[in-house]
């Protein structure tokens, strides 16, 4: 591999021609309710032929004091090390379409020397558009039609109707990176599926197909979703069993789907408003037994 010009990353010289490629891009560290982004990232690198073509370098960039990686001991040695890696993968899908992923760690600093070096890679091998994806939580119930919207650098690129007008939230590299390729001329495209918000601690593999389709939508890659639909029905069923063993959950999830059908029929904000909808506090103290026996791998 060479370095690249910013010095940050380092790209494979046997790439092949790639013009008219999309980059997918998912960075752990920021908010994924329901770990939907990293769901669909687990399940592209399980189920697809992949290998790595570009490979930042975190040392620079990352405080490991903040997040420490996993170190395994046995007996009296040190036998592993898990490092950190943020990295470009180059996959094809089920159709043999070639796509790039670019995954790992989100930088704890150096985020415009990384875009840069983005950039650097979406112009050298000719990405026709960016697509970065995760997951927030919303007053919403899992009883109904699990929502994901878009928003991209131009309009052309957005599909369906967001229930924001305006509004400030903390940043996050992702959705920087969509800002300055927009700045740049180039298209980049953004999904967020809505999570309950008493399930956003847990794996809610829903989210992750209804990201994986919007997906498969927006890009016109092709993946199996199998796994992950059966994932998402074994989930759905246990939610369902443990809300019927609960009348006071049955109560709470009753008054999020009133909440949730007012809003459908006269769109508005669907953010949690705590005068009028269960705090996640209240979900979670029912939901307790049921979210500590679920993985996080899903």
């Amino acid at each position: 591999m060479a370095l690249d010009p910013e010095d940050v990353v380092e790209v494979d010289s046997d790439v092949p021609d790639l013009d008219g490629v999309v980059l997918l891009h998912h960075f752990d560290g920021f908010m994924d309710a329901g770990s939907a982004g990293a769901v669909v990232v687990a399940h592209l690198l399980e189920t697809l032929e992949h290998r790595v073509v570009a490979r930042f370098d975190v040392d620079d960039l990352l405080d490991y004091r903040a997040r420490r990686p996993p170190m395994t001991f046995e007996t009296d040695r040190w036998t592993a090390y898990a490092a950190p890696e943020l990295v470009v993968h180059l996959l094809h899908d089920s159709l043999g379409t070639p796509f790039l992923l670019l995954t790992g760690p989100e930088p704890d600093r150096g985020w415009e020397r990384v875009i840069r070096a983005v950039r650097s890679l979406v112009e050298r091998w000719g990405v026709r558009l960016a697509v970065g994806m995760h997951g927030i939580p919303m007053g919403v119930p899992h009883t109904r039609d699990l929502t994901v919207i878009s928003h991209a650098t131009r309009q052309e690129l957005v599909t369906g109707t967001s229930p924001f007008s305006r509004v400030q939230v903390p940043g996050h590299l992702s959705a920087l990176l969509e800002y300055r390729l927009g700045e740049a001329g180039h298209d980049a495209l953004g999904y967020t599926a809505f999570v309950p918000h008493y399930l956003a601690q847990t794996t809610y593999p829903t989210a992750a197909v209804k990201l994986a389709e919007a997906l498969m939508a927006g890009t016109g890659l092709v993946f199996g979703l199998e796994a992950m639909q059966e994932s998402a029905t074994r989930v759905e069923a246990e939610i369902a069993r443990q809300v019927s063993e609960s009348e006071d959950v049955a109560q709470l999830v009753q008054a999020l789907e009133q909440q949730y059908d007012a809003y459908a029929s006269s769109p508005g904000n669907l953010l949690t408003d705590g005068e009028r909808v269960p705090s996640a506090d209240e979900l979670a103290a029912e939901f307790e037994r049921f979210l500590s026996e679920q993985p996080r791998d899903g």
